[in-house]
């Protein structure tokens, strides 16, 4: 084979034992890490709508109770802030009817609630983006470490020759470096869709923060009023 006819699967297929398994390693990383990708950027671009029109419909003057109903109502189950709204509104209604409930204990409830919600509606959103932090950071290092295995493997088959040439170096070469730009292939994307989607993530949190403080203000007249809820 000349250096004419080189191929990535020539130079997969002529790789030793270990670098062909790193190879492998790094292709099953980047297949997993977009699928993880894809997902995620489904899920951030669901929730970010499904959030817009419920602030619309919560600030649009609707009745808290009729809000509540409806949401409960409906097949699809309520996530991300509709979850918030539902758990602290439940919350606040239990404990109000309650007697010898003040309103200190009534908010305290609600406000709990509500943020036990929100937490866990954050963790489903971080889901996989740890695995696409790894990915980016540790992808390029065993990369490299196929090509430094390869390379190594090279020189020591050229030991063993009394003259080497360049036609006997480069498959050696390149097919050593096929694993380090497999890595960077593997990484490039994962550490991109990492930063989007953890500020995505923390732009929804903000979000889902600044709901459960005007909500409390809102919940909060109502426990210290005269009129039911």
């Amino acid at each position: 084979m000349t250096h004419n006819q080189l191929s990535v699967i020539d130079l997969f297929l002529d790789a030793s034992l270990i670098v062909q398994l790193i190879m492998l390693t790094l292709v099953a990383l980047s297949f997993i890490s977009w699928t993880m990708i894809i997902d995620r950027m489904r899920t951030l671009k669901q929730v970010s709508q499904s959030s817009g029109e419920f602030e619309d419909k919560f600030w649009s003057g609707v009745d808290l109770s009729k809000l509540y109903n409806d949401l409960g109502a409906r097949r699809i189950p309520p996530t991300g802030m509709e979850l918030v709204f539902m758990s602290g509104y439940r919350e606040f209604v239990r404990l109000r009817n309650q007697k010898g409930t003040g309103p200190g204990a009534v908010m305290e409830g609600a406000h709990r609630a509500m943020r036990v919600a929100h937490s866990r509606e954050i963790d489903k959103l971080e889901t996989n983006l740890s695995f696409l932090a790894t990915v980016g950071s540790t992808t390029p290092y065993i990369g490299l470490f196929g090509t430094v295995w390869g390379i190594m493997n090279s020189f020591i088959a050229l030991g063993s020759v009394k003259q080497a040439t360049l036609a006997m170096v480069a498959p050696g070469i390149a097919e050593a470096l096929i694993a380090t730009a497999m890595g960077l292939f593997a990484a490039i994307p994962a550490v991109i869709a990492y930063n989007k989607f953890n500020h995505s993530v923390q732009k929804i949190e903000n979000q889902y923060d600044n709901f459960v403080e005007e909500f409390s203000g809102i919940l909060h007249r109502k426990a210290h009023s005269s009129s039911g809820a």
